[in-house]
């Protein structure tokens, strides 16, 4: 038989003439209706995403649009659905119930694949789209890869509903500025041409290790300019308040005002709001912000940018604790973006990115970083002044010499650790850490006797140091020593200031006094910077029990002396001969990181490797592992118990789970997979388990 294609003209025109007479004839279809209430002529199902996290409900619902509601109910914009017993139809058929609760259009569809009867949408809650199709695709990977539900990313990445911001007008966008000087980018050697390619339309990706001094704020602000000479948007995300404010004010003095926004939590949630949906508008085009500030729906994305990418305040601590550099190398592929990481140190992970091949080295001429940087003089902990003064405030000599010299022109920093860090296990001749010979993870002594891996729970009874065959081990010091008021007594003619978790100075004035700060806290000094700075209790950061707890105290010894003027000098007080004490000597922040990255590939450690911690109570971790059918090269660490709170029992175990590169996406996958199986069986509360993937804290 031939096709209709083979038909004569004449008989295909009769066929059509057949095909309108018989649509004529037919009878009108009634409009369908829910309850009585007329429904869209046109695509009346919505496909909805509700804002309940949890993992057996990751997946859109269907719901009929109610006619009334159809030109508002437009994908991407908030809407509110009853969602209980006997309520509506699950997409898939299953019946579930319950009160009203806010979602998210995801789609307008003519049919659904559900045969019965769906509930209505309650409510169009705005017709502002709020979540386009980018950000949706993105919170989708993000979800993908941290083992979580597409609300809880969603949460992350979309602010609460201001209705007075909603209904005020974003500014008309300005047209793109010039492109500007290198300026500082000069004084690395592929600086300037990175800076042309951004202007040039081109998407770069560098890892950019920052010189010391107040400069690489206003760098950063000529990255993003230079981008948005380009005609698109740019992006940067800081760990704190702070420094957002350096680059605000840095990118406000090279372009003016009206040209970008800062998001952070200080603006209050309307003002935030008001922001945030002048950037989902187009109206600007480059956004500064805070952690959340990552999922900035910046439109014609050109360059995502983080500084200091090793500061904790970069991981989320909600579900799914998705980490700020991995969200942004996520947007850099999907939006064929350049990407930057900047600091003035450099993470394990940033120099993956660069052996990778994945980003290119930004870094400066060894003179240049010398010329820059302040001297750096190291002093055991143990070598106490001599003078009384000096040994109530426990200086060593060096030290004492290098504060009362520095206090002759200008103010001196001093950093101390913060109360709490647990110390590990090391060497006691060597300070070589002290790990298992089985998985490498870091050994303990909880009852003081016993040493017990922190990671498989296994015993290690006959340890010796492999690096120098001792049989002795050290404990460091816990916490700060040095206080305040010791060194106000050691130097009582000088005024000191503090700085730490309950009053955080931003900017110190340009004359002699001693500034006491935690990590993290120290203020800028007027003018050209401190004089001096002592880096005191250098054992107390090093020896915490964590994989990053060497290149943590280098990164936050660093950030202190960039504080230093270029003549200025550092006094650190810890072991010489320690890998990352002797980074700071000579500067080589990068060099660190390269090492640190080969012996975690060979003991298969991340960022090499990818691992996920399963905590909860034994018999469940144990049971869920059973069954969450992990990869066939997964290796299962532990449990162990988690530590409680002093006097108190551990509040349950925790196991890793490590997989080989390329698996990591079925790890996430696998262990998403058995959470929602559990919780659509229903767990009781005790029996509840947790799931994080690469957790920064993996001991």
């Amino acid at each position: 038989m031939s096709s209709a294609n083979d038909s004569p003209p004449e008989q295909l025109a009769l066929i059509r003439e057949m095909v309108a007479e018989a649509k004529a004839k037919a009878p009108k279809a009634k409009p369908r209706t829910w309850r009585g209430a007329a429904l869209a002529e046109e695509l009346p199902v919505a496909r909805v995403l509700v804002n309940k996290g949890v993992l057996h409900l990751d997946r859109t619902f269907d719901y009929a649009v109610p006619a009334e509601l159809s030109d508002a109910a437009q994908p991407g914009v908030r809407v509110r659905v009853r969602f209980g017993a006997g309520s509506h139809q699950v997409h898939g058929g299953r019946r579930e119930g319950g009160g009203l609760i806010d979602g998210f259009i995801v789609e307008r569809r003519a049919e659904s694949d559900y045969n019965g009867a769906l509930a209505a949408l309650a409510q169009v809650v705005s017709p502002e789209v709020v979540l386009s199709p980018r950000m949706l695709a993105l919170a989708r990977a993000v979800a993908d890869r941290y083992a979580g539900s597409l609300a809880d990313v969603l949460q992350l990445a979309l602010p609460p509903r201001n209705a007075r911001a909603e209904a005020k007008p974003s500014p008309e966008p300005l047209p793109p500025p010039p492109a500007p000087e290198p300026a500082g980018w000069e004084r690395y050697g592929a600086g300037p041409g990175f800076l042309r390619a951004l202007a040039t339309g081109a998407a770069p990706r560098a890892v950019w290790t920052a010189l010391p001094g107040p400069g690489w704020a206003d760098e950063l602000a000529r990255a993003m300019a230079a981008t948005l000479a380009s005609g698109r948007g740019a992006l940067a995300v800081l760990p704190d308040g702070r420094t957002a404010a350096r680059v605000d004010a840095a990118l406000t003095a090279l372009l003016g005002e009206g040209r970008h926004a800062l998001l952070t939590a200080e603006s209050g949630p309307e003002k935030r709001y008001r922001q945030w949906l002048a950037v989902h508008r187009g109206s600007v085009r480059a956004v500064i912000g805070t952690r959340a500030a990552m999922f900035a729906p910046v439109r014609d994305l050109g360059l995502v940018a983080i500084w200091d990418d090793g500061d904790s305040s970069h991981s989320e601590d909600r579900a799914p604790f998705p980490h700020v550099r991995e969200v942004l190398e996520l947007r850099a592929v999907s939006d064929g973006c350049g990407f930057l990481a900047g600091s003035t140190s450099c993470t394990v992970e940033a120099a993956q990115l660069v052996e990778s091949g994945w980003a290119r080295p930004l870094v400066a001429a060894r003179e240049t970083v010398r010329a820059h940087a302040p001297r750096i003089r190291t002093v055991g902990d143990e070598l106490l002044a001599r003078d009384e003064a000096a040994r109530a405030a426990r200086l060593p000599s060096l030290a004492w010499e290098t504060v009362r010299e520095g206090l002759k022109t200008g103010p001196v920093l001093v950093q101390v650790p913060r109360r709490g860090y647990v110390p590990r296990l090391a060497c006691e001749r060597c300070r070589t850490p002290a790990r298992c010979t089985v998985c490498a993870g870091p050994l303990e002594a909880p009852d003081e006797r016993d040493l017990t891996c922190g990671w498989c729970g296994r015993d290690e009874p006959s340890w010796h140091c492999e690096e120098c065959g001792s049989f002795r081990l050290r404990a460091q010091v816990v916490g700060a020593r040095r206080t305040a008021e010791e060194l106000g007594r050691a130097f009582p003619a000088v005024p000191v200031r503090t700085s730490g978790r309950d009053h955080v100075l931003d900017e110190v004035p340009d004359r002699p006094a001693l500034v006491v700060s935690t990590p993290g806290a120290e203020p800028v000094a007027a003018g050209t910077g401190y004089a001096a700075a002592l880096l005191l209790d250098g054992w107390a950061m090093l020896t915490r029990p964590d994989l990053r707890a060497g290149e943590d105290a280098l990164r936050r010894w660093i950030a202190a002396a960039s504080l230093v003027r270029a003549d200025g000098q550092v006094v650190v007080v810890a072991e010489p001969t320690l890998r990352p004490v002797q980074a700071l000597v000579r500067w080589d922040p990068v060099g660190h990181a390269v090492r640190e990255l080969a012996e975690r590939a060979q003991l298969g450690f991340p960022p090499v490797s990818r691992m996920a911690a399963v905590a909860g109570r034994g018999e469940a971790v144990e049971t869920f592992l059973a069954g969450a059918g992990l990869p066939p090269d997964a290796e299962i660490l532990g449990p162990v118990p988690l530590p409680g709170r002093r006097g108190e029992p551990s509040p349950g175990e925790r196991a890793l789970v490590r997989v080989p590169p390329g698996s990591g996406a079925a790890l996430a996958a696998a262990l998403k997979s058995a959470q929602a199986a559990r919780l659509a069986r229903g767990v009781p509360a005790a029996e509840a388990v947790r799931v994080r993937i690469d957790p920064s804290d993996i001991g």
